[in-house]
């Protein structure tokens, strides 16, 4: 297996893929979508809290980003690890959207809004958000729009089945003001798709990339998973030249986590069909090096785009953030999300709803929010933060202009982890510029394990076996 050529934002081409790094350090890690991780969230953490993290967002009067969580599927992927109910009655979609409708005017309310608040960035995920009717998007979208303004030029993204949507759908979808669609594909191999209960044709992919084009979206996005059952090097690429024939704007090429003790459909997985480690690296090499051929750049982890698209501009130009929904082009906002399980970013707290709609709605009706759990991040927390985020978004860090920033004497504040860094940076996955620590090219498949190394609640707890695969 040799190594893969890789085209980065700064016009740069160079090793990616080196085979030998990611055998030695491809172990068990958080994504960091957040910092902390969502596993460190505790139930302390209660609605009075999220009240009072409301009430202070409300006075900085900036604008925020909007999720909102849409359960429903007519059939499960075996794969799947998100919060999700399977059913074909639409009853239970229109009730639980009166019921985000009214938790939305509970959070506005909390905030003391006088007038609609500006917005960003929305996204609706799920679960399938297309198996709501028509009349279900439009009402959810018309009280999302009586309490938010939606600024132009922002991102305003939803998550598609390719199996579930017809030509109305995203004509209706644009008319809403989406602009970006995330398409899942996973894999176009058949015996794969039987293998996770998701049967999807080429040509009704296809046909929503096209209708998108049409009907004005700016953006499109194809989701892939590798390691799945059945899967092998040779298929995957098969896939993926099916997937570059449609030109998409982005690919995320995700690594499948196989956590049946966690996630009960994957037990139907058979592990003796899940390709060997062998051939997942294999496969991840395989692609890298198609993308690179095909002129997409590499933006971090397991994400790619075109040299125009806007991510590519905004790592290029240092702006590139990391959220929930994962690498964004918009500046870093406080984040409001609505409906079961969905987790909010506002001011210095996470707070993450309740898992069923039981509960959901038992708290709705007794004039509660929703609110599980969550945690206020105290300074370290806050600091390690944007650390983490620049690393994971920017691959590099100014640590003299960091320390200056926090009023923190770097190499004294960081003594332990700048110890272990020693240990990566031999390996190649760190260098130091002067003061600047940077992760090269050939460690950025592996930004997450340098960023678990500044990670205090990790290295205190050690438990790492709820996380995925750092590849």
């Amino acid at each position: 297996m040799s190594s893969v050529v890789v085209n980065t934002s700064n016009s740069e081409v160079e090793v990616l893929f080196h085979p030998e790094l990611l055998q030695k350090f491809d172990i068990n890690g958080p994504r960091y979508t957040s910092y902390p991780s969502a596993d460190r969230f505790h139930h302390e953490f209660t609605e009075a809290d999220y009240l009072g993290a409301l009430e202070r967002v409300a006075k900085v009067n900036e604008p925020l980003s909007l999720y909102f969580h849409l359960p429903f599927c007519p059939n499960i992927c075996y794969y799947c690890g998100c919060n999700k109910i399977i059913t074909k009655d639409h009853g239970r979609s229109a009730k639980y959207i009166k019921y985000v409708v009214k938790e939305m005017a509970m959070v506005t309310a909390a905030m003391g809004a006088q007038k609609k608040i500006p917005i960003t960035q929305l996204h609706w995920g799920g679960g399938t958000p297309t198996f709501l009717s028509h009349e279900e998007m439009t009402e959810l979208m018309f009280h999302t729009r009586e309490h938010f303004e939606l600024l132009p030029g922002g991102e305003y993204s939803i998550e598609i089945d390719p199996r579930r949507v017809t030509e109305a759908d995203i004509a209706l979808l644009a008319e809403l003001g989406f602009n970006r669609i995330s398409l899942g594909v996973q894999d176009f191999n058949l015996a794969v798709q039987e293998a996770v209960h998701r049967v999807q044709t080429v040509d009704e992919t296809r046909a929503v990339i096209d209708w998108s084009i049409k009907y004005g979206f700016k953006s499109r996005s194809v989701d892939l998973i590798y390691g799945l059952p059945k899967q092998t090097p040779e298929t995957f690429k098969e896939t993926i030249d099916l997937v570059l024939d449609m030109s998409p704007d982005r690919l995320s090429v995700y690594n499948y986590a196989h956590l049946p003790h966690i996630f009960k459909p994957q037990r139907r997985i058979s592990e003796a069909d899940l390709p060997p480690a062998a051939d997942k690296l294999n496969i991840l090499s395989n692609t890298i090096e198609r993308l690179g051929e095909a002129g997409y750049v590499f933006i971090g982890m397991d994400h790619f785009a075109k040299p125009d698209d806007e991510l590519a501009i905004a790592q290029k130009e240092g702006k590139l953030h990391r959220n929930f929904q994962g690498y964004s082009t918009q500046a870093e906002c406080d984040l409001l999300a609505f409906g079961i399980s969905s987790i909010g970013k506002v001011d210095d707290c996470y707070a993450q709803n309740v898992r069923t709609l039981d509960e959901y709605y038992a708290a709705i009706d007794a004039g509660h929010l929703p609110t599980l759990r969550g945690m206020r991040l105290d300074q370290d927390d806050l600091l390690r933060r944007e650390l983490i985020g620049e690393l994971m978004c920017q691959f590099a860090l100014d640590t003299e202009q960091f320390a200056k920033d926090h009023g923190i004497e770097f190499p004294k504040y960081f003594k332990v982890e700048l110890e272990e860094l020693k240990g990566l940076e031999e390996a190649g996955l760190l260098e130091w510029q002067g003061t600047r620590m940077v992760v090269p090219i050939k460690g950025r498949l592996l930004a997450r394990r340098v960023a678990m190394t500044f990670d205090r609640h990790l290295r205190e707890s050690q438990a790492r076996g709820t996380y995925s695969k750092v590849l």
